[in-house]
């Protein structure tokens, strides 16, 4: 097996009495895009942090390209981290941003850089503090974008963002990264429009991993069951079932496990429709019932 591009092995954050992060432990490979997901202060934000060397852990370890992240500048100029609400100096312009992204990001394309710029409308000799949250957003994107870096990390990149220029900012990440393969994490809470991007995920809640698999795995063995009360009860038994839903006197039954070919020719045996089951759906029910595992 290559070496993995992290590896985070038992980590731990605690703030005073709070537990941040408990006992986390993943891998990310090369190469791929992830989806770091989990409701508001389940912890991604800590893991990225500690991930890019800002934050220290109170125990674990934590190995970028095979080292030690903290005061390892090898490791940190391989890194582009893009968050929310991005600090820039209030003297920069967003061609000032762009004139540093090029110094500090070996892979940096001024030619691209350029391109996006002029696809997200930005002012280029205006104050970044003069910016609204959608054009700061869309500079973020651009430096994450252009950086080209090895390890590229984008939490909640597009705040701000009209659904016009997310999604353009989805087609352009799957664009470049099919041309330039690197690592790319998104953390974010809008799942559904992300989940055609992301090759594997890692789900966090309260500060554990609830879930860590590749998507098209997730999305074979995750079926909603669908049919007459007593048929979907006699159905579910001894299977791992995420929610169930009464619609009078027919339920709804989120299940994981199985082959979608298995479940689907049960299923129908037994005289009940299925249905897919978005990531969203999935991985709401998931942070509201806590009903699985590390997996």
């Amino acid at each position: 097996m290559s070496q993995p591009v992290i590896e985070v092995i038992n980590l731990t954050k605690r703030y005073h009495d709070a537990t941040a992060v408990d006992q986390v432990s993943f891998r990310i490979e090369a190469d791929k895009i992830y989806g770091l997901l989990g409701r508001n202060g389940a912890g991604k934000t800590s893991i990225m942090q500690m991930i890019t060397s800002q934050l220290f852990a109170t125990s674990g370890e934590i190995r970028v390209f095979g080292e030690s992240p903290y005061e390892n500048l090898n490791v940190i100029e391989r890194i582009c981290f893009i968050k929310e609400g991005q600090k820039y100096s209030d003297l920069f312009t967003v061609q000032d941003v762009m004139i540093v992204a090029s110094k500090v990001y070996a892979n940096w394309d001024q030619a691209y850089a350029e391109q996006l710029i002029g696809l997200f409308r930005l002012p280029s000799k205006r104050l970044v503090k003069r910016l609204s949250r959608g054009m700061l957003s869309s500079v973020g994107i651009v430096v994450g974008l252009a950086s080209r870096a090895p390890l590229t990390i984008f939490d909640e990149p597009y705040l701000g963002l009209d659904a016009v220029a997310r999604e353009m900012f989805y087609d352009l990440l799957i664009e470049d990264y099919t041309e330039h393969p690197r690592t790319i994490i998104l953390s974010t809470h809008l799942i559904d429009e992300v989940s055609r991007l992301l090759e594997h995920i890692i789900v966090i809640d309260d500060g554990r991993i609830l879930l860590d698999t590749d998507t098209d795995e997730l999305r074979g063995r995750t079926h909603n069951v669908i049919g007459h009360q007593s048929a979907v009860e006699s159905f579910i038994q001894g299977r791992d079932v995420i929610h169930q839903e009464a619609l009078g006197s027919t339920i709804s039954a989120m299940v994981m496990g199985g082959s979608e070919t298995s479940i689907k020719r049960e299923a129908e045996q037994a005289g009940l429709e299925t249905a897919p089951v978005s990531l969203q759906q999935l991985i709401v029910q998931l942070t509201k019932n806590r009903k699985v595992g590390n997996r």
